[in-house]
């Protein structure tokens, strides 16, 4: 339990001291636990805290025993997110180093019955960091809507390590402001160019359509072309990425701080429908390395199907109807915390690669696998 406290005994008790029955600690580890053991609402959570109180009282002392689901919310609702985000980005820093080279995937998620109509509060957005290499959420920052992202990018790097890392964001994160923190930090980025960046994303259309296409011969010591193919879920798909280090043509390349390459990624699917073709573009501080940046541009989309999706579909994020006071941004968090932990262990007892759900189920059954779970992840 040293580590927990460690890492947790920096929160303030919200309530006046007169209300308080049970420990702020014993609710949290209750709520971690509970959330690693499939948990998904404040009665899930009390519900569980009955069925492994022995368990439970290894590590805590509960001398009022469990609290109930209306204790456990009104904790929830009124912890400061800040502080708790805080947390969360000690415990990350401890346990996990920066890769150099790694790919951070930064973009938005949206908690979709988190609104309340009531109250007039909005759906919560949160945009998190996501190690494309270390497979786990390195941070995350609340917006109250999707546009204010481009705010809350730059706040989101200014609490990251990502020197020599490179860090991809679609097209809202495509803003001088972003490039220019990103290049502070030491890191590199390629950022999703399309028309909310007009100018822009003209100047690559007719750079590369008209111009670089149209060339014949070799490439250019300037530009650089890496193709892959795969056959994979009844399908071949046909990456193609151009790489151009000539900005001349860019009229803007200056005012984009260490902007060094354009790319031109093309996307071809044959299918037993047919064919379909997408071309996206970007602006990267990338020298010319087409096959580094292919891959950075394919990990992006590993913070949708490795972060949001799993959020989703095994933490039940989207269908959480958590909102009152900061409990939704609270929970989230904690989601976050129990994924990262989900996806750190591994259990080296076990003759099969256990996934995320099974791994949430076997902690709600087995409470040595969840003791295993929690205290061999740092946490």
């Amino acid at each position: 339990m040293a580590d927990f406290m460690t890492h947790f005994s920096i929160i303030k008790d919200p309530r006046i001291e007169r209300c308080k029955k049970h420990k702020l600690l014993d609710i949290l580890f209750l709520t971690v636990s509970s959330v690693l053991s499939g948990a998904r609402g404040w009665e899930d959570i009390e519900d569980f805290g009955h069925a492994k109180q022995e368990w439970l009282q290894r590590f805590i002392e509960l001398p009022y025993g469990i609290p109930s689901h209306d204790t456990i919310a009104r904790v929830m609702a009124r912890l400061e997110p800040n502080v708790l985000q805080q947390c969360f980005f000690q415990w990350m820093s401890d346990v996990m180093e920066a890769i150099e080279g790694d790919t951070i995937a930064i973009d938005g998620k949206t908690l979709r019955r988190s609104f309340d109509k009531a109250s007039r509060k909005n759906a919560l957005h949160m945009v998190s960091a996501w190690s494309c290499v270390g497979g786990v959420a390195l941070g995350q920052v609340k917006t109250d809507e999707k546009s204010n992202e481009i705010t809350a990018i730059p706040r989101l790097l200014d609490l990251l390590e990502v020197k020599k890392c490179i860090i991809t964001i679609d097209a809202i994160g495509c803003q001088k402001n972003i490039a220019s923190t990103i290049i502070q930090k030491k890191a590199d980025y390629v950022l999703g160019v399309k028309k909310n960046q007009p100018a822009l994303h003209d100047d690559c259309v007719q750079y590369f359509e008209n111009h670089l296409l149209q060339q014949n011969g070799p490439p250019s010591a300037k530009t650089g072309m890496f193709e892959t193919i795969d056959n994979a879920h009844g399908r071949i798909e046909i990456r193609r990425c151009r790489q151009s280090t000539e900005l001349a043509w860019l009229p803007s390349a200056k005012e984009w701080q260490g902007a060094q390459s354009v790319l031109r990624v093309e996307c071809e699917r044959h299918s037993n429908t047919g064919v379909s073709r997408e071309v996206r573009y970007f602006i990267s501080s990338l020298p010319l390395a087409p096959e580094r940046a292919l891959s950075a541009v394919r990990q992006h989309w590993f913070v949708e199907n490795q972060h949001h999706w799993v959020l989703d579909v095994t933490f039940g994020e989207d269908a959480s109807r958590i909102r009152r006071g900061d409990a939704a941004e609270n929970m989230a968090v904690l989601r976050r915390l129990a994924l990262n932990i989900c996806k750190r262990y591994v259990d080296v007892g076990s003759k099969k690669k256990l996934s995320n759900p099974k791994k949430l189920k076997m902690a709600g059954w087995d409470d040595a696998f969840r003791q295993r779970l929690i205290f061999t992840t740092g946490l």
